[in-house]
């Protein structure tokens, strides 16, 4: 399995259960740095067997999940099947960074406040590149109404940051983020960036090497009632 993935699987597993690279490590009787070396820089290449028992126990995982063998005869799950289940679903990050109005981004080195299941095939439909590009915002006012509501999730690709078809993206504007619609002039290659809600402003003729893209907007969750 891919080191990469198992590092980003371990981070997103941690991060869903609200623990802490520090606490981690001392279960595993190492120095509070290791399990934050390991994510973060691939130090160690792998984890060794003992540490990734106990990790898999913790986490209540498929101990192949985080690189051991496959064919050891047996699972650290606790119901047959369990194992498969975890290899359908993959973590997508959520961030606390609202998007439309007020300050925030993407930072590097931001570490998400949970992490979303989504069905791996699901999101090889709606996002066919990297599920590790994805990633899920807040909306924050009603400016795209009724596209988009205050409160929704929106999971956006930021991969996809060439709106080479229309779309909705996410914008960086000086040190805020806009979820705003665009639409590309294929005569003069020029933006037009839209508010699907009247009563806000739409900007045509933008000049596209001057906007900040963050990502596509791929798919919105929305609490009903």
């Amino acid at each position: 399995m891919d080191s990469i993935a198992i590092r980003q699987r371990l981070d997103a597993l941690i991060t869903s259960r609200g623990e802490d690279y520090a606490s981690l490590s001392r279960r595993l009787g190492r120095n509070a740095s290791y399990i934050q070396q390991f994510i973060k820089r691939g130090v160690p290449r792998r984890l060794s067997e003992s540490d990734r028992r106990i990790l898999a126990q913790h986490f209540g995982i498929a101990e192949h999940l985080l690189g051991g063998p496959t064919d050891r005869g047996h699972t650290l799950l606790p119901r047959p099947g369990l194992a498969r289940a975890a290899e359908d679903y993959v973590l997508i990050p959520q961030y606390q960074v609202r998007a439309s109005a007020g300050p925030g981004a993407l930072p590097d080195g931001e570490r998400p406040s949970a992490a979303i299941a989504f069905q791996a095939g699901f999101i090889r439909d709606i996002a066919p590149g990297a599920p590790d590009q994805l990633a899920i915002l807040s909306v924050d006012g009603d400016s795209m109404f009724p596209t988009l509501a205050n409160g929704d999730q929106i999971l956006i690709d930021t991969a996809d940051r060439t709106p080479s078809r229309d779309g909705i993206y996410v914008l960086r504007v000086d040190d805020a983020l806009m979820v705003k619609r665009l639409s590309l002039n294929p005569a003069t290659r020029r933006l037009t960036i839209r508010s699907d809600n009247e009563a806000y402003p739409s900007w045509p003729d933008c000049d596209p090497t001057a906007v900040h893209i963050i990502g596509r907007v791929v798919w919105v969750g929305r609490k009903l009632g």
